[in-house]
């Protein structure tokens, strides 16, 4: 059972979920932006958590991967009144932080080419695409034959 084989958008809800019981948002990220792009804060109040569980589907899914590959995937447009708009890249602090909390929880692992999941890891996110699938199944038969 692959992490692809589920709605990325309930599989990230539900490991963070999860998280949730694991680890805690630092104490300014209630007031931070997610990056230069953004005109304010986000409003959701578990977004720490949302953000950590959608870079552990993006290891596992690009793997290696550092924090400036991942900060342009969570860049987006900046706009900038009357001039054109320009690409902007995510907050690198966000990231990092991030990848440090999944390193503590011993799901990834630091090499040469970039932060990899360890086999913990990979056996978190399998257990939980493969729930996730199996409920998925009970409501849409066409998911059976896969």
């Amino acid at each position: 059972m692959a992490v692809s084989d589920v709605p990325a958008e309930l599989l990230i809800s539900r490991v963070a979920e999860k998280l949730k019981d694991a680890v805690s948002p630092p104490a300014w990220a209630k007031f931070v932006k997610t990056g230069v792009n953004r005109e304010r804060a986000p409003e959701q109040k578990d977004w720490w958590y949302i953000r950590l569980a959608s870079i552990f589907r993006r290891i596992y899914l690009d793997g290696p991967v550092g924090i400036e590959r991942l900060r342009t995937y969570y860049g987006g447009r900046k706009r900038r009144g009357v001039r054109p708009a320009h690409f902007r890249k995510g907050s690198g602090a966000i990231i990092r932080n991030a990848l440090h909390q999944l390193e503590q929880l011993g799901f990834v692992k630091k090499t040469s080419e970039g932060r990899v999941l360890t086999p913990a890891g990979r056996a978190y996110l399998d257990k939980i695409a493969q729930e996730l699938k199996s409920e998925l199944s009970k409501t849409i038969p066409e998911l059976k034959k896969y």
